[in-house]
């Protein structure tokens, strides 16, 4: 991970003494075209400017250079995957996610009831914000003694991407590429900063679900929300997408490299071959300018394919 404020990947069970799963791939047989694309918005692609050159990025995350990309036509969800969706998914296969069969994941401290918190032993050394808890997973995300049954239509969290594939495969759709992730988060708009623009509250109007006052200590929830905020929250940018930015991170299908893009294809670009960790976009409601400046369009940062965190979800694409 380029930043501990964002999410950890399960290297760090090393270090806190959980133990880890060897996670084997599930194949599931399609339930088909998804509804006739419910739930969907279809992008006509075309080239945009991708990257960007601005002094607020992280040059070694590989935002830059500014390039011309071309992706085409495809479906993209208006929402972020939600626990009820993901809940229909589980039912239909008895799918466990690698959360569930680590036995543990990622929790950001706060969240912790104090029952739950006397069983945790260790944190995160750099990020003691971030503990791994046992029986944290999907459907109990701060613990067990957590519940999302007031929480089904925010997004589905502490899904690995390995889980958001299994979904994907189910739905019969797949996880974007980070250029079409890019170009749809864009909405339209050239080379600004955010979906909407370039100031992150026009007319003092809070656009994305980010962590506001000091962080890690204080969130003086200006925007209303302390987690996650329900899937359709706030404005929709130009293509009537909810939340693209903030809220959760967002799976790619690309292996992360700070680099390959520099001198990589500019049509309908797939990332490298092979790689370490998987590609995320967007940003979650974690980050804050003064540690984590990564809900801007073209951040990035990555994870191993089998890391779950309280604050990575997914949506997903489909070939029109």
């Amino acid at each position: 991970m380029n930043s501990n404020c964002c999410s950890l990947d399960h290297k760090h069970s090393e270090s806190s003494g959980c133990s880890k799963h060897s996670s084997s791939k599930t194949t599931f047989q399609s339930k088909g075209e998804i509804s006739s694309k419910e739930g969907m918005v279809l992008l006509s692609g075309g080239e945009f400017l991708m990257g960007t050159n601005d002094k607020e990025g992280f040059p070694a995350d590989g935002e830059g250079l500014v390039r011309k990309v071309k992706v085409h036509s495809f479906y993209i969800d208006r929402c972020t995957v939600t626990n009820e969706q993901f809940e229909n998914f589980v039912q239909a296969t008895n799918y466990k996610t690698e959360a569930e069969r680590f036995g543990w994941s990622f929790v950001f401290s706060s969240f912790v009831s104090s029952v739950t918190a006397q069983t945790v032993k260790q944190a995160v050394q750099g990020a003691p914000w971030w503990w791994p808890v046992e029986g944290a997973d999907w459907r109990h995300p701060e613990g067990s003694d957590s519940t999302i049954v007031k929480r089904m239509d925010h997004p589905v969290v502490h899904v690995s991407w390995n889980d958001a594939l299994a979904f994907c495969e189910w739905a019969g759709k797949r996880l974007p590429t980070e250029a079409e992730w890019e170009f749809a988060a864009r909405g339209g708009l050239e080379q600004q900063t955010y979906p909407w623009g370039n100031r992150l509250t026009p007319n003092d109007k809070h656009y994305c679900n980010i962590w506001q006052g000091h962080f890690p200590s204080k969130n003086t929830e200006e925007d209303s929300y302390f987690g996650t905020a329900p899937s359709q929250s706030f404005p929709v940018n130009g293509y009537g997408l909810y939340n693209i930015v903030g809220n959760v991170w967002e799976w790619c299908s690309d292996w992360f490299s700070p680099n390959f893009h520099i001198h990589g294809p500019r049509h309908n670009p797939q990332g490298p071959k092979t790689g370490a960790a998987k590609a995320m976009r967007g940003g979650s409601y974690l980050c804050h300018r003064s540690y984590c400046n990564r809900y801007r369009v073209a951040a990035r940062s990555s994870n191993t394919p089998d890391s779950s965190t309280g604050n990575i979800g997914f949506r997903c694409v489909a070939d029109a």
